[in-house]
């Protein structure tokens, strides 16, 4: 029952671990799918600037949730940029837009609508209302437009400067310099992965908080059934240990290895002598289960204690039952005994470890 009971809560540890790992990835999925960034040209970037002008601007002017849906603003934008002879990326992210008009979108309390205050040293300035703020995200969108559109000339080259930073570094003085090493950039790029694994996380608590409590709750459970799982393991171990270590006396049955025993029983079968045979395989299991440490080991003790020993749950009781039984008939109730009652009292010895 135990060995059930130990088996059962393994199998739950097992199967927890996988959930919270596949509710910890869903969430971070469904947190990276609308900050996805989409890669454009400068001119793809304008057209998506100018699409958002256009929403900020129907927002502002109507102010419901359809107008002032978030996830019309869609994925962030890499966008490739030409300066100084080589084409860089760079990515655009629209949080601040989305979180702006999701608040517009939503009815505020009178408080809300009066705007945004703030308290210095006992004066209040002017709040900022909602579409103070809807006006102040066209100006930033108008502003990225504007330098999106300067020619590519205008961007400074920084050749000469890193000309000059490499005759710096070439100099004397950092010739005991080494470049980051393969294993420091692997690092690196694992910590940022972390990092932003966990962002993700952080972004869509804010909006599903549900997600937390239930990986608190799996975290919970999961300890909780481990710690059960190894109270029950040293519990088991301990049995093992509840009889004390002390030699057993001269005349015990497990002063005599249960293999003698046995051997003994088996060279009895060969004369034919059955009543010896099962008086040897007799004594053999109960040497065999007193060197098991079932119980301290006593040259006194009768059959029938041997037996009380056990305890009505344990599975080999019945089986050493069965093997007293026999023994006691055949051995001091001097009933005949046959090949076939010695045959029987070897199959149960056998299922007490006795082969």
């Amino acid at each position: 029952m135990t060995k059930l009971r130990t088996d059962y809560l393994g199998r739950i540890c097992v199967l927890l671990l996988p959930l919270a790992a596949g509710i910890t990835w869903v969430a971070h999925a469904q947190a990276a799918d609308p900050q996805a960034s989409n890669s454009a040209s400068v001119q793809s970037y304008r057209n998506h600037l100018q699409a958002l002008d256009a929403l900020v601007a129907r927002c502002r002017k109507q102010r419901t949730r359809a107008a002032c849906d978030a996830t019309q603003v869609g994925a962030d934008d890499k966008v490739m940029w030409f300066a100084g002879g080589a084409t860089t990326e760079r990515t655009i992210r629209y949080d601040w837009l989305r979180n702006l008009l999701e608040r517009a979108g939503k009815k505020e309390t009178p408080a809300a609508n009066s705007g945004i205050g703030v308290q210095l040293q006992g004066m209040k300035t002017t709040p900022v209302t909602m579409d103070e703020l809807l006006a102040q995200a066209q100006q930033r969108l108008e502003s990225d437009w504007r330098e999106a559109g300067a020619p590519t000339a205008q961007v400074r080259d920084y050749s000469p400067e890193r000309k000059s930073l490499d005759a710096i570094l070439a100099r004397r003085d950092y010739q005991g310099t080494s470049q980051i090493s393969a294993r420091d950039r692997f690092e690196e790029w694992l910590a940022n992965k972390i990092n932003d694994f966990f962002e993700g996380l952080m972004g869509f608590g804010a909006s599903a908080p549900w997600i937390g409590y239930v990986l608190e709750a799996l975290l919970v459970v999961g300890l909780g059934t481990a710690l059960i799982w190894a109270l029950i393991r040293l519990e088991r171990r301990s049995r093992v240990r509840l009889t004390p270590e002390v030699e057993a006396a001269g005349s015990a049955p497990s002063a005599r290895e249960w293999q003698l025993w046995l051997k003994d029983a088996r060279a009895m079968a060969a004369e034919g002598r059955w009543r010896e045979a099962i008086h040897f395989l007799y004594w053999a299991s109960i040497s065999r289960l007193e060197q098991m440490r079932l119980w301290p080991s006593d040259s006194a003790r009768t059959p029938r204690e041997y037996l009380q020993l056990l305890k009505g749950t344990d599975p080999r009781k019945a089986k050493l039952s069965a093997l007293t039984q026999s023994f006691e008939r055949t051995w001091y109730g001097g009933r005949e005994a046959q090949s076939r009652d010695f045959e029987a009292a070897m199959a149960m010895a056998a299922e007490l470890g006795v082969e």
